[in-house]
């Protein structure tokens, strides 16, 4: 089997040569430098069209060739379509021919969404050698786990060694310092061998800030009437936007058919200015539902700040008009300032009543679902969620956001009370919700994940102390002397700091939390999961004194939960119904079978038949 996605920008392939396909409406003229393997660059003048395309076919050009554009005032760029940069974003592109790599997962169709356990992995950091190889080798671990969808933090083409992935700028060209693109492929198909789906996280609100060409080949790309926090937005809504909304449509396609990839998730769609009709996020679904979503299962999975309950809808037959799911930030606050007592920056809009809070996201996805935020200035935030089905949120207790964001990069489980973290684990793995682990959540890893790059120098040193003054705002870095300790993003040893430890694995008391990880999933899959396809709505939740009760309604049962996340020691509280599939110091009162004492961080989960009721 051979996957190709044709499209129009950049090189393509062909038994005549490769077309070479460049979009500058602003620039006069553009050359062609063409690097045969081997051999010296020559240049070739393109031809300019009246639509801004100048295009060129060369007989003689082969898949490993290099090439560049050069631009009237002699700046010298890679493609903006380049499928692999091998030296970096500043030099030339090279001629890939997907055709040449042979697939060997034909027979797999993806799996449906709400069998998702989602595992968010850096790619540089996910293993020693930091790279598509090796993380292949690890993949058997994680299905064993439990783990069934593995998500990738950006590939696209960045500046430097390491990155984070969310300052790329060569949006189809995986990152070279992790292989290439038939490294990546033979991942992808090594996952899907063992039953894993595999995402990829996209970035279509912004390019990085440096190695970004399109600004002087294609200023027609950005809309400098819109500001995002990364500069001029980009152009989704105004004149010459078809041409760039394709991009990022063909953007889309290309990684799930070329790299057959099971599906996306878009980096902060609330930062995407785009007022057209159909927002391009709906128009990018549509794109897949048309193509390859007619196959198999293709996700797409949005980050959203605004909570717009609106891009989750689910048409007349349960099917997604936009998103699949969102990342649930609203129960990670939750959690967050339930564990760690933290009430800074936007964790005090979640400080009133954790418990509660985490009990309502639990059962209705958003906490904010149009009240005012003061964080926001009093500003309302987000839409009704609660006709939404639970897999429509993807929650977790970290994220590379969440962690990294952090002066030090310190996990929750090294933050918070060690009672409330295990237990609100167990609620979320217990919840028909799509639960997401941040590399490492599995056994408690002790590195830290820190925000690192690798920009020029001038750059490098903007960034450094941009970071340090980012936290100037705290109590904890009032003085210079506490600022200075925070890592530079820069250097080398930040980026080696944040790579998982594996052998931590098989040592307490890192063990013990990923066989109690792996029992819970065991429950899930088994359990739960079969009863889970069908549910086309969330649940109903209550609350008092730290204890939660949460109910949803499953495939002809009634699922339970019940947790004591208070301060008291223990609680009373009344059985819930039906059978137990999961208990942690839970206790029958010996005098009164209808009721329980709870220890602080228990967790009872059970199941109650209303087939016909």
């Amino acid at each position: 089997m051979k996957r190709v996605h044709a499209m129009p920008f950049g090189a393509s392939v062909h038994g005549g040569g490769v077309d070479f396909a460049l979009w500058a409406p602003s620039a006069a003229s553009v050359v062609l430098l063409h690097t045969p393997a081997g051999g010296e660059p020559a240049p070739h003048a393109m031809q300019r069209g009246a639509d801004g395309w100048h295009r060129l076919t060369l007989a003689d050009a082969r898949d490993g060739d290099s090439y560049a554009y050069r631009l009237p005032d002699g700046t010298t760029m890679p493609d903006p379509a380049s499928r692999f940069n091998p030296q970096d974003v500043h030099k030339p592109s090279q001629v890939v021919d997907p055709g040449r790599f042979e697939w060997t997962d034909d027979a797999w169709r993806g799996r449906p969404w709400h069998e998702a356990v989602v595992y968010e992995l850096h790619v540089g950091t996910f293993t020693e050698e930091g790279t598509f190889r090796a993380a292949r080798e690890r993949l058997g671990e994680l299905a064993e786990l439990g783990i069934t969808a593995v998500e990738l933090m950006p590939l696209a083409d960045f500046p430097g060694a390491r990155n984070w992935g969310y300052d790329g700028v060569l949006q189809f060209a995986p990152d070279a310092s992790y292989g290439t693109p038939d490294d990546l492929k033979v991942l992808v198909a090594a996952a899907h061998a063992l039953g894993l789906m595999v995402l990829v996280d996209v970035v279509y609100n912004h390019f990085g800030p440096e190695g970004n060409y399109l600004h002087a080949c294609c200023p027609e790309f950005f809309n400098a009437a819109e500001r995002t926090p990364w500069g001029a937005a980009i152009n989704f809504d105004g004149p010459g936007s078809r041409t760039v909304r394709d991009f990022f449509i063909h953007n889309a396609l290309y990684w799930i058919e070329e790299f057959h990839l099971d599906g996306l998730r878009m980096d902060a769609i609330h930062a995407i200015r785009d007022a057209s009709p159909t927002h391009i996020v709906q128009e990018i679904r549509a794109a897949l539902d048309a193509g390859p979503a007619r196959e198999r299962h293709v996700h797409l999975v949005l980050e959203n700040d605004a909570n717009q309950a609106s891009m989750l809808s689910r048409d007349a037959g349960g099917r997604p008009i936009a998103g699949t799911a969102q990342w649930n930030d609203d129960l990670h606050h939750a959690v967050h300032t339930l564990a760690t007592g933290e009430r800074d920056g936007y964790y005090a809009d979640y400080a009133d009543d954790p418990p509660a809070g985490f009990a309502r996201a639990l059962a209705e996805g958003f906490i904010y679902q149009g009240q005012a935020s003061a964080f926001r200035g009093g500003e309302p935030r987000g839409e009704p969620s609660t006709a939404l089905p639970s897999a429509a949120f993807v929650s977790y207790l970290q994220t590379h956001d969440q962690v990294g964001n952090r002066a030090f990069g310190e996990r929750i489980h090294a933050l918070g009370d060690p009672v409330l973290v295990r237990a609100a684990f167990a609620c979320l793995l217990l919840s028909p919700h799509v639960p997401m682990f941040f590399m490492g959540d599995e056994f408690a890893a002790s590195s830290p994940f820190l925000y690192f790059c690798d920009f020029g120098p001038e750059l490098a040193s903007a960034v450094a102390e941009g970071r340090r003054a980012e936290f100037g705002g705290f109590a904890a870095f009032a003085d210079e002397a506490a600022r200075a300790r925070i890592p530079d993003p820069n250097a080398r040893e930040t980026f080696l700091a944040s790579k998982l430890r594996w052998r931590e694995r098989g040592r307490q008391p890192h063990f013990a939390r990923l066989c109690e990880v792996k029992q819970l999933l065991d429950v899930r899959h088994r359990v739960l999961v079969p009863l889970m396809a069908g549910a086309r709505h969330g649940g109903s939740h209550e609350s008092g004194n730290g204890v939660v009760r949460v109910r949803w309604d499953l495939g002809g049962k009634r699922l339970h939960l019940l947790a004591h996340l208070g301060t008291a020691p223990s609680a009373q509280a009344t059985a819930s119904p039906g059978t137990t599939i999961y208990s942690v110091d839970a206790v029958a009162d010996a005098s009164d079978p209808s009721a329980l004492r709870l220890a602080r961080g228990a967790v009872l989960a059970t199941l109650e038949d209303i087939a016909g009721g």
